[in-house]
């Protein structure tokens, strides 16, 4: 099994699409491809596996342990024979210490990366970009580039005159075309399963990108991951409960498999039920998980869904464990307050109230300390997870559930609530610190 990473100097350069675009040309011509995304993103993995048929993990030099990461390649690598590392922000960009960048993880596995470089407003600077990022890490080998958004064909000859004395394979100049763009929304990318004509997306940008791209040429640099294989000393998050009752749908979508895998190998059972279905939680369930995701998109209709409503304070009234992160941990509140200005109940069960009222960005790695013992561990238990989200906590409770430092591990206070069975916060967890 091979790999390449496929990185840019900035976010905004195109490396989603055209990722995309060369997971379902290489699935096409016969090849067994699967996909890792760098980084804690929930949203470009459904991509990625719509695009190439096989499931797409995280992978996250600063928020995984070296054995997590391995546990990923190692998941990935079982039924392919190429891998597709698609990187974060810009190649050298990471956590605000500087660790955890794309660049960084090419290093920690010996993979070649592909530079993609948004060439609109320039032609013979892109090759002084290509140069300065070839020349900045003597760790690292940028095997080929691919220029994206070319204006003509005259602004082509321009680029690979620039290239000549340049000794990095140019592997195909892209045009500026509606066909390789997705939509958006304040949140990353809109999710995979909100889009009906997806596949046509896809498949037009594959047919794009198999004009261009010399796909034996792309599958010729590609060289096998080096990570030595390491066994988890600790499991990711230790399992909720035995039974544990997972919401899922496009409200509560944000959840990592590598943590339900974990809980699955630690001997708990897993089902599934809709909150937006009015779907309960199942009557024998332990546990209840309620991942993050979108549900201030959907608040009027989960605060109408009694069902899923009576489900949940049943599940709390039986001592079942429930455990909520970012979205999830907005409807175990009292209230949540759209866009809009209006208030819509929820479950009640943590004393908390959230708004979207007035917008405010909460973006970052986090260092996570549990206050206090409970199914996530014993107090002074460490996690790394990340945050990020747009509303706000107008209501706290004494009862916090984390102690948080950024990645510069400057001290960020007290998150979330815990209410006896019940906690949650804004935080994804990712891993458990060592």
């Amino acid at each position: 099994m091979k790999g390449l990473l496929i990185a840019a100097p900035s976010s905004g350069s195109g490396k989603t699409v055209i990722t995309l675009s060369l997971l379902r040309a290489l699935k096409r011509s016969g090849h067994a491809v699967g996909s890792l995304k760098i980084g804690p993103d929930y949203i470009d993995p459904g991509f990625h596996s719509v695009a190439s048929g096989a499931a797409c993990l995280n992978i996250d030099g600063w928020a995984m342990r070296p054995s997590t990461q391995a546990g990923q390649i190692a998941c990935i690598a079982e039924d392919v024979d190429l891998i597709i590392v698609e990187g974060v922000m810009g190649l050298f960009d990471g956590a605000a210490d500087g660790t955890g960048s794309s660049a960084d993880l090419a290093a920690d596995l010996n993979l070649p990366i592909i530079l993609i470089v948004d060439v609109s407003g320039q032609s013979a600077s892109a090759a002084a970009v290509v140069t300065g990022f070839k020349e900045f890490r003597d760790d690292i080998k940028i095997a080929g580039v691919i220029f994206n958004r070319v204006g003509s064909a005259r602004h082509e000859q321009m680029l690979r005159r620039a290239m000549e004395n340049v000794s990095i394979p140019i592997l195909g100049c892209l045009p500026r075309d509606e066909t390789l763009a997705l939509d958006s929304r304040h949140l990353g990318l809109v999710q995979a399963s909100e889009l009906g004509d997806i596949e046509t997306q896809i498949d037009a940008a594959a047919n794009l990108i198999s004009k261009i791209i010399d796909l034996d040429t792309l599958i010729s640099l590609s060289e096998p991951p080096q990570m030595a294989v390491l066994a988890p000393t600790t499991p990711v998050i230790p399992p909720l409960g035995q039974r544990i009752a997972i919401a899922s749908d496009t409200a509560f979508s944000f959840c990592y498999p590598h943590i339900l895998n974990g809980w699955q190998e630690g001997g708990a059972t897993i089902s599934i039920f809709s909150p937006l279905a009015d779907e309960a939680p199942s009557l024998d369930c332990d546990a209840v998980y309620l991942p993050g995701g979108y549900p201030e998109l959907h608040a009027a209709k989960i605060t109408s869904n009694r069902n899923f409503m009576a489900g949940l304070n049943e599940a709390a009234k039986c001592n079942a464990t429930i455990y909520g992160e970012c979205g999830g941990f907005m409807v175990l509140g009292d209230s949540l307050t759209d866009r809009d200005g209006n208030t819509h109940a929820m479950a009640g069960l943590l004393p908390i109230e959230t708004s979207f009222a007035s917008p405010k960005l909460h973006l970052g790695y986090r260092k996570l300390r549990l206050l206090a013992d409970g199914v996530l561990g014993r107090k002074g238990t460490e996690y790394r997870g990340h945050e990020f989200h747009y509303s706000t906590q107008t209501a706290k409770s004494d009862q916090f559930l984390f102690a948080a430092h950024d990645a510069l591990d400057e001290e960020l206070g007290s998150f979330g609530c815990r209410r006896d069975n019940i906690m949650g916060s804004y935080i994804h967890l990712i891993d458990c610190a060592d």
